[in-house]
């Protein structure tokens, strides 16, 4: 029995230490690669949860950071815009240039505009305050028997007298310089070769333009004079005149503008309140009579027209009823608060006298005329058309033409013989004399006198 136990023993052969060893070895090894993967998987767990954690953290203080931040900077700008608005109320704009902060950017304004070249821009327009340039201002002169006027000047009862009257001096000045800005631009373009109908339609296309004209309201006063030479006033070209500016003619310019009525007609002036017609026509007299004029060699004395005058203006009346002679012997009538007077004076070469001659082409409504009864239709048509365009102001056959007027002759000679209508034909002196005009519409203001046409050219 023993045997057979021993011969099993013997029988089953023992496992070298080896072989165990090297399986233990390789279990040993397989094993540490696998914990390692195992720690390696490990530690990037616990690595990505740590950094995402951190990463979390920091974004929420960042987030947490930043609205303070903006918070602080919000509320930093309101205290500012705050202290902006408080010293802006003190101390206006320069409170804010005081603590040095930056001002707020405004909108620009846009500022007035300018005249354009050939003039175009309406003067209300260049004038949003409608406040428009004084003329020159002069204190009154004593006058001959040795009373003065200067104490209007300082007087606070005549102050508040011109302040009264502030609208109607207003509507003079803008009229003015409508005037002074049109005459300046046809100094600019006149030259010879060009026609006398070209010339007139230039310049009362830009004086409707810078008057913005409006029918009664605004416009023009009389149609443009150009008369040339020998012809002393009330020349325009009618429609198909042909005739052109020569190189030695000598053409006065005569336009007026007028707004709500208030007519400047465009002298020196030796005028005022209390002051006698017939001593503004004496010193105009010894003035014009103490110049002489040579012309291709030949001296000659300048000599007043005596039968031209100045003349006192009315609201929608260029001729107002009162005279103002340029020579000695005239009306010992006086001007008077508040008048508005047109002095003209014209010199010549020939006999200074006047006389009517040409084809007329002025005409002008009667401003006192009452109702006439009137036969011929096309003379009822046309009075009103005249009556709605020009009222009482003077007008021009190519007016008339403009507005689409055709076979008006016979109609416009009825209203003439009526009374209705008065033509003012060209007053010329003698063939082959020279005769020249000068003219401003002065203000007779309780407190001064206001040449309100004045310019930098005359």
């Amino acid at each position: 029995m023993a045997d057979v136990i021993a011969e099993q023993v013997v029988d089953q052969k023992p496992v070298p230490d080896r072989e165990l060893n090297g399986e233990a070895e390789d279990r040993e090894e397989a094993d540490p690669v696998g914990e390692a993967a195992k720690k390696k998987k490990k530690k990037k767990k616990k690595n990505k949860s740590a950094t995402t954690v951190v990463i979390d953290d920091l974004v929420a203080a960042a987030e947490a950071d930043g609205v303070a931040e903006v918070t602080k900077q919000l509320e930093k700008q309101a205290i500012e815009d705050k202290e902006k608005e408080e010293e802006g109320e003190e101390d206006g704009d320069d409170g804010d240039n005081a603590t040095g902060k930056k001002k707020k950017k405004k909108k620009k304004k846009k500022g007035p505009k300018s005249q354009t070249d050939p003039p175009s821009v309406p003067i209300c327009e260049l004038y949003p305050s409608g406040v428009f340039p004084i003329g020159q201002e002069c204190e009154y002169p004593i006058v001959q028997d040795g009373r003065s006027a200067a104490w209007r000047t300082s007087s606070e009862e005549k102050r508040v007298l011109d302040k009264a009257n502030e609208e109607m001096w207003n509507d003079f000045r803008q009229a003015a310089e409508a005037h002074r800005q049109v005459r300046q631009h046809v100094r600019g373009f006149m030259k010879p070769g060009m026609t006398m109908i070209e010339i007139c339609e230039r310049l009362e296309d830009c004086s409707r333009k810078l008057i913005k004209e409006d029918r009664l309201n605004a416009g023009l006063a009389f149609p443009t004079g150009c008369s040339l030479n020998h012809c002393a006033a009330h020349y325009t070209p009618n429609a198909g005149d042909t005739t052109v500016l020569q190189y030695d003619d000598v053409c006065k310019i005569d336009f007026g503008t007028h707004i709500n009525g208030r007519i400047i007609d465009c002298a020196f002036t030796n005028a005022g309140i209390d002051v006698r017609l017939c001593d503004v026509g004496e010193a105009i007299q010894e003035v014009m009579e103490s110049y002489e004029v040579e012309l291709d060699g030949k001296t000659y004395q300048v000599k007043p027209i005596r039968n031209l005058n100045g003349h006192s203006i009315g609201q929608y009346r260029i001729h107002a009823g009162k005279t103002v002679p340029i020579v000695k012997g005239g009306e010992a009538t006086r001007m008077e608060e508040g008048e508005v007077y047109a002095i003209e004076t014209f010199g010549s070469t020939g006999k200074g006298m006047v006389h009517d001659d040409m084809e007329c082409s002025h005409y002008m409504k009667n401003f006192d005329v009452g109702h006439v009864p009137i036969r011929l239709p096309r003379a009822k048509h046309l009075l009103n058309v005249i009556n709605e365009n020009f009222g009482t102001l003077a007008f021009c056959r190519r007016w008339l033409d403009r507005l689409g007027e055709s076979k008006y002759l016979m109609a416009l000679k009825n209203l003439c013989d009526l009374g209705i209508v008065d033509p003012y034909p060209p007053l010329c002196d003698t063939k082959g004399c020279y005769t020249a005009q000068f003219e401003h519409t002065i203000l007779l203001r309780p407190t001064c006198k206001e040449v309100v046409s004045r310019g930098d050219d005359y």
